[in-house]
């Protein structure tokens, strides 16, 4: 019976283990970045902001997009782009989209031994739901942030960056200093600097 409750346990510890992983996971972000393999990014050297951008509001700046522009600005004037309000080679566009989204958590499996207790001979009694070891489902909301570079003459996406993360208190992560690092995790995989520095992307892009 000892050795029973202690098999138990530990399965009770690899649930837990499992749901707090699958957590841990919704809460690091998950960057994916693009482009247009054709552009000659060597050409490159000023920017602006598309007008609108796409967090702006009933035709008026809002306070995510002044905090975005801040960051978006810092991190191109690190690559050595100029900002430059006419005629500029890049245009610069971003978006924000918030998302209610769920995710299924299988249950552990179990370390029942020789006894069949995994589905053999013995079944869950029941309205017992297998010990508590039900699959799980998580419920959270995302926050997606989209980056765009588009060639001003041509009017064409040449890059995109697209970070998604779990959203836990909104005022927090739309925050400058939230809203700054995501901006510049984005911008870490951004594998080009301005002309005439161009670099190679494996220069630039981090390791993973």
């Amino acid at each position: 019976m000892r050795q029973m409750l202690r098999k138990l346990l530990v399965g009770v510890c690899l649930s837990s283990t499992f749901l707090l992983g699958a957590c841990a996971s919704l809460n690091a972000p998950q960057i994916s970045t693009d482009y247009d393999h054709s552009a000659n990014f060597a050409t490159y050297k000023t920017f602006a902001f598309a007008d609108p951008l796409g967090t702006d509001r009933g035709g008026y700046t809002t306070i995510v997009t002044a905090r975005l522009k801040e960051s978006v600005n810092n991190q191109m004037t690190q690559r050595g782009y100029v900002y430059q309000d006419k005629n500029p080679d890049l245009l610069v566009n971003f978006f924000i989209k918030i998302r209610n989204e769920a995710q299924y958590v299988a249950p552990a499996p179990m370390a029942w031994g020789p006894y069949g207790f995994d589905g053999g001979w013995y079944q869950p009694w029941p309205g017992y739901g297998g010990f508590g070891f039900a699959p799980t489902v998580v419920q959270y909301t995302n926050g997606i942030i989209k980056i765009d570079l588009i060639d001003a003459r041509k009017k064409q996406l040449v890059w995109e960056g697209v970070s998604k993360s779990q959203i836990d208190d909104f005022k927090n992560d739309t925050s400058a200093n939230k809203l700054s690092l995501d901006v510049s995790q984005i911008f870490a995989y951004y594998p080009f600097a301005a002309a005439p520095s161009a670099v190679s992307p494996s220069v630039v892009m981090p390791k993973k």
